[in-house]
Formats: structure tokens, C-alpha cells, sequence
């Protein structure tokens, strides 16, 4: 079913999780289809997310044409290479670029020995030319990639930057089973900005589980402020927010 719109973010509840992430999964797989018709070519960024596994079951089980589809990455952890298991790389492997053969996937080089650099060089490839479509979730903190509430910028002149992780993002990493323990999860990533990921011409953001509802609270009743960073999706004109009855459970 469908709730009512928030400023501009359209909301979206499910009645599972399953049933969230394939609604989100196929409406990012239709818009991607009218790209493709329209314009011959399309390119897309998707977080890397035990959240996201259903939506992109959903995403990779539509028939698009890969071949013609350009695929970003949103964030990755300084120092992990894209053979660790918890790197996002290694998570788009498995996820994604295992099942599907895209026109090309860039990746953003965690291992780089100058990671300022490395976000000059992947900040360089988004802006090659429009993105598309972003296929995204909220963290328990309330973060977009890895925007955390104390980095977060609405204004951000950068497209990629390095970010200190905040201590609610990394525990949220032990919970979903990323790292064995709070010590194991790197301090320092390179993220997308707030910006970056404005940018896309169409966002489709998939938020399960009791542990989000907090955030998704704040996303859509509290002010828009960097506090919440996810709470700048009510300002996007095509952004639809996927809850299931979980994430939903404190609206």
C-alpha cells in the first residue's frame, strides 16, 4: 500500500520485506527501462547493504539490458580491498556483477594509497554524465551512504569525500553481521555526498526492519536538517521511500 507524501519524498509501505524490496527493485528496473528507451544508454548507483538484498534481487531479476547500463557504488571503507569480504565491492560482486553483465561497474579503490585522490578520480567518472537512477537505503543513524550526522552536508562541494565514521555506523556494521566485532570496523570510508546523490534523476530507497524505524521517523517527521541526514529526500521531486511494517511501526 501507499502512504501519504511527505513534502515531496512519495512513501511507499509493504506489507513485508520482501514485498518492499521487490516494489522497490521494480519500479528502479521501469524508470531504468524509460531511460534506455529514451536515451539508448543509462547509469545507475546501488548501495551495498544487507537491506538492499531483496530490492536487488528485484532490480537483477527484470528484464533490462545490461549490457547498455553503467553501475556506480556509493561508499567504500578506506584500507579494504575489494576481495574482503565486507568490502562493498565484494558485495556488488556477489549481489550484482556475478548475475548480470553491465556496459561497466566502477568501483571505488578502498586500497588506493591516497584515498583524497581516489575520490578526485571517482568524482571524475560521476560526472561524465548524468546519473539516472540511485538505489538506496537509510542507516540506523539516519545516514545516506555514508553521510553520518556529523559530516553530513546538504551544500557539500565535493561529489566524493573521505569521512570519519561515526560510532552508531560502525555497531550498526556488527549488527548486520559486516564485521565480527565493533574494533574490526574501519574507522574511515569514501563516500558519495548528500550532493552526489541528489544529483540522480530518480531515487528509490529501500528501508526494512525494526532497527530503522527510528531513523525513519526522523526522515520523514522531523525537521530537514543534516541531524537527520536522510530527511533531504523530502526536498528530491522523484523520490519514492519503501518501508515495510517495521520500518513503519513509529510513523
Amino acid at each position: 500500500m501507499s502512504g501519504n507524501p511527505v513534502d515531496q519524498l512519495r512513501v511507499c509501505v509493504a506489507t513485508t520485506r520482501v514485498e518492499m524490496g521487490t516494489l522497490a527493485g521494480t519500479h528502479a528496473a521501469s524508470e531504468m527501462r524509460a531511460v534506455l528507451a529514451q536515451r539508448g544508454a543509462a547509469r545507475v548507483i546501488l548501495a551495498s547493504a544487507p537491506s538492499q538484498n531483496e530490492a536487488l534481487d528485484a532490480l537483477i531479476g527484470a528484464d533490462l539490458d545490461w549490457s547498455r547500463i553503467t553501475i556506480f557504488h556509493m561508499d567504500e571503507y578506506v584500507g579494504l580491498d575489494a576481495g574482503h569480504r565486507a568490502s562493498f565491492r565484494h558485495y556488488q560482486r556477489e549481489h550484482v556483477l556475478d548475475r548480470i553483465r553491465p556496459a561497466a561497474f566502477h568501483g571505488i579503490a578502498g586500497e588506493a594509497p591516497d584515498a583524497e585522490a581516489e575520490c578526485a578520480r571517482y568524482a571524475a567518472l560521476l560526472a561524465a554524465a548524468p546519473i539516472d537512477v540511485v538505489c538506496l537505503g537509510i542507516g540506523e543513524n539516519g545516514h545516506i551512504a555514508f553521510n553520518d550526522p556529523p559530516v553530513a552536508d546538504f551544500a557539500d562541494p565535493l561529489a566524493v569525500k573521505v569521512v570519519e565514521l561515526d560510532e552508531a555506523c560502525r555497531r550498526q556494521q556488527v549488527n548486520d553481521n559486516c564485521f565480527p566485532t565493533f574494533d574490526a570496523v574501519p574507522r574511515r570510508a569514501m563516500t558519495l555526498t548528500i550532493p552526489a546523490l541528489m544529483r540522480g534523476g530518480a531515487l528509490f530507497c529501500a528501508v526494512p526492519g525494526a532497527r530503522k524505524a527510528e531513523a525513519v521517523r526522523a526522515t520523514l517527521r522531523g525537521p530537514i536538517a543534516p541531524a537527520c541526514p536522510a530527511s533531504v529526500l523530502r526536498t528530491h521531486e522523484r523520490a519514492t521511500l519503501y518501508l515495510d511494517t517495521d520500518s513503519a511501526s513509529l510513523l
